[in-house]
């Protein structure tokens, strides 16, 4: 165990090339998915939060239980879209790292969109008043409301960022860890540890372990700074 916690430790100090090759990897398509995943998960949950409209309480209900979708489940359901008998297999990105996005994507979205629908509910309930005063609309008060609570969405994504370079099981179905080419950090890990092949292992076990400490911590101060000049 020494032994490979050497070889891990000097990986990381000599910046082998594969371990940054797959670090690299990992951050564009976790920060390809999370962006993605904003771009719609926080429009939509800005519309659910000031939205009226029948079924709005199943909506609610059905967003906070895809948070807890399971990766694999996921990973399949895009793998059989994208395949060549699926109806996007035209696209002719399976087994490509566009692929990965996509399943990362989705396996977010709901966790942004349902975080994002609490914080703008929150406050639309305590500033409805006030903005119906001054004649805001829904479209209105959805943008007013989010650029008032972006330091809450701002942890919100940090957490999808979290889930998204933490996921092993969609990326490995939907990306095939092809050396070179759709391998990434979690799915190297397994791979490697499977094989006992344990200091590429360990390496990118502690970037991951890191990444995870630094996506709190900034969700951490985020929130602090926001409590700090709001109150």
């Amino acid at each position: 165990m020494s032994e490979a916690l050497s070889a891990a430790l000097a990986l990381l100090i000599g910046l082998d090339s594969k371990l940054v090759e797959i670090v690299l990897l990992s951050l564009r398509v976790s920060l390809s998915a999370v962006a993605i995943a904003a771009l719609v998960g926080l429009p939509l949950g800005a519309a659910i939060a000031v939205g009226r409209f029948p079924g709005r309480q199943t909506v609610i209900v059905l967003l906070n239980a895809l948070m807890g979708l399971p990766p694999v489940v996921v990973g399949l359901l895009v793998y059989l879209l994208l395949s060549r008998a699926g109806p996007l297999g035209a696209l002719g990105i399976l087994f490509t790292p566009s692929a990965m996005v996509v399943a990362q994507a989705i396996l977010i979205l709901p966790i942004i969109a349902a975080l994002s629908r609490q914080a703008i509910e929150d406050a639309w309930r305590e500033y409805e008043e006030q903005l119906c005063s001054l004649g805001a609309g829904r479209v209105n008060a959805a943008l007013t409301l989010l650029w008032d609570t972006r330091f809450s969405l701002l942890t919100t994504i940090l957490a999808g960022f979290g889930r998204a370079a933490a996921e092993v099981g969609a990326v490995m179905i939907v990306g095939g860890n092809i050396d070179g080419v759709t391998r990434v950090m979690t799915t190297t890990i397994a791979l490697e540890t499977s094989k006992g092949d344990l200091p590429l292992a360990l390496g990118l076990g502690m970037i991951l372990i890191a990444i995870v400490i630094a996506v709190n911590a900034a969700a951490y101060l985020t929130k602090e700074l926001a409590q700090r000049r709001y109150g």
